[in-house]
């Protein structure tokens, strides 16, 4: 176990982590790419829902 834990922060050096900016600035990426997908999937439900509305009428 002991090993175990001496290589995992070996590796852990190894990684290139990216800066505070970076993943300032892909967070807010995802953030709205989720919102834009979000508003997309949400108008098509209310189209499709009232659309089906006027065909069960």
């Amino acid at each position: 176990m002991f090993t175990f834990l001496i290589e995992v922060k070996s590796e852990l050096g190894k990684v290139t982590w990216p800066s505070r900016t970076e993943v300032a600035r892909l967070t807010f990426i995802v953030i709205g790419i989720t919102l834009i997908v979000g508003l997309y999937l949400g108008g098509a439900d209310f189209i499709f829902t009232k659309m089906l509305e006027l065909i069960v009428r």
